[in-house]
């Protein structure tokens, strides 16, 4: 998508999307709690605004600006989750002198929540990553990579339930396929594992055992593919139980959240906001007495 008319796009662009077969109407008077969801993927290291004269994204981004952003919307909504899809690491010398650490300590500074781990990441090599996890102050989920005969093992769980307003928010995480994309030195010994089964397990427990009201997937598999390499359109089809799937690794600029089907019929939501730091995603969910929930979401330009 031509960059000119996203913006046109998704400025105007806010998503009314229901789940649970409730209209947006049959909500404005019975909804009592209001969770945010606020999202990044795929900053690759962007700490400054592009400048300018920049031919894709003049004038755009910057961690300050997305700083003032995130707050506003805190203000608004103290019940506010901040989460990353991956692949914060990779794409200017911030990255190449200082390793990930900036980047690490500005997220803790922005009160990211939680994270996932995209392919970059693994640029300085694992015990590199391992290296400046003490610079992050929010939590790391992966639930389809074995670290267990890694630096990394039992230091990334597989999900974070975090509570908002008596909401339980169940977070997991979902990573690419490494081989092909990272040099095997640099993952060493993480094995991959097929995440569709990986993810109907995970988003299982956390509806059926830790009793959560909504489900979010952290992934860095890719919007969609022709081929029949998985990615989230495809996961959020073949599986249940997951709300929100916020995507990462293809670089996809959506003016709003895409609403596709699961397995059983019921809507799932999958966002990604291109790249680079240049958008905010957000998604706002209202509950009603019986935790029934309806949700709208648009693409917030940095």
């Amino acid at each position: 998508m031509k960059r000119r008319k996203f913006i046109q796009q998704s400025t105007a662009a806010t998503a009314f999307l229901t789940l649970g077969g409730l209209s947006l109407q049959s909500f404005s008077s019975n909804a009592k709690k209001h969770i945010t969801i606020l999202h990044t993927n795929d900053v690759h290291s962007h700490i400054e605004p592009f400048p300018a004269n920049d031919v894709n994204y003049p004038n755009l981004g910057g961690v300050a600006r997305r700083a003032t952003l995130i707050e506003k919307v805190r203000q608004e909504n103290p019940n506010t989750l901040l989460l990353d899809a991956g692949d914060i690491f990779q794409g200017t010398p911030y990255f190449n002198i200082y390793g990930g650490e900036i980047e690490f300590k500005l997220m803790s500074m922005l009160k990211y929540d939680a994270a996932t781990i995209g392919n970059h990441d693994f640029d300085n090599g694992i015990d590199g990553l391992y290296a400046q996890l003490p610079n992050a102050t929010f939590s790391f989920v992966n639930a389809n990579y074995d670290f267990s005969k890694t630096v990394l093992n039992n230091q990334i769980k597989p999900y974070k339930i975090f509570i908002k307003n008596d909401i339980k928010i169940g977070v997991f995480g979902l990573g690419i396929e490494l081989t092909g994309l990272v040099d095997p030195a640099n993952y060493k010994e993480t094995k991959y594992l097929y995440p569709v089964e990986i993810a109907q397990n995970v988003s299982k427990t956390l509806k059926e055992e830790e009793h959560c009201d909504l489900v979010i997937c952290l992934s860095h598999l890719g919007y969609h593919y022709k081929s029949d390499k998985i990615d989230d359109l495809k996961l959020a089809a073949q599986t249940k139980d997951i709300d929100l799937i916020i995507g990462g690794h293809t670089h996809t600029f959506l003016p709003k959240p895409t609403v596709t089907k699961n397995k059983i019929g019921e809507n799932v939501l999958v966002n990604q906001v291109g790249c680079y730091g240049v958008n905010l995603g957000r998604i706002d969910f209202y509950f009603d007495d019986d935790n029934n929930k309806k949700s709208d979401g648009k693409t917030i330009i940095v």
